[in-house]
């Protein structure tokens, strides 16, 4: 079947709307394709936003918690000297305490400089810096439990933990002439370490309820 001229000129208008109408159609197909992508990826935005928040709410929850239970012992160790700025003066005081309650010969003491720590037992200290602050001390002694005596006092006082870390005594009278009046019998020269932690710089933005 030939289409004369006539007949395309009356098929042209349906044409057209046809391809208008396709064209449409085509354009429809693409936004709504489009349009589901975009409304996918933005449900999966903010599930991950709705997760990430779940995740900080449990972990506020949980460093909350883990800050209501410790919280007392940590401002027990404050109170004990443990953490924070190294007292001296409070272990002078206490050394002298416990040579006046346990009567005790003279002793002469030196605190050197503090200094970094880092000893093999602890190895992971969350942030927060150990230090030392060495002491000396030259102490003569009726017999060695002066010394132990000495050295558990303090232990029990509330004072910041030390290490006894060398101590060497010597006989003041001849081998085997130990007396037992009040004199000095030994002489100790013993070198302990005061401890104390440093709060690392975070610390101090946590909100405590």
């Amino acid at each position: 079947m030939k289409l004369e001229k006539k007949d395309w000129q009356t098929l042209q208008t349906p044409i057209f709307i046809l391809a208008a109408v396709t064209a449409a159609v085509i354009s429809l197909f693409t936004a709504a394709q489009y349009f589901n992508t975009n409304q996918e990826q933005a449900l999966l935005n903010q599930q991950n936003q709705l997760n990430a928040a779940r995740q900080r709410y449990q972990s506020s929850g949980a460093e909350k918690a883990m800050i209501t239970e410790y919280l007392p012992r940590y401002q027990a160790l404050i109170s004990k000297g443990f953490v924070g700025e190294e007292r001296r003066i409070e272990w002078v005081e206490a050394l002298r305490e416990q040579h006046k309650n346990h009567k005790l010969f003279g002793i002469k003491y030196g605190i050197s400089h503090q200094e970094k720590y880092t000893p093999v037992f602890a190895a992971n200290l969350g942030g927060f810096t150990l230090n030392r602050s060495m002491m000396k001390l030259d102490l003569d002694m009726l017999h060695e439990g002066d010394l132990l005596q000495l050295t558990e006092s303090l232990n029990t006082k509330n004072t910041a933990p030390f290490i006894l870390r060398d101590c060497e005594i010597t006989r003041l009278n001849p081998a085997g002439q130990i007396s037992n009046q009040l004199i000095a019998n030994l002489h100790a020269q013993c070198e302990l370490d005061w401890l104390t932690l440093r709060e690392p710089a975070s610390i101090h933005e946590i909100a405590v309820p």
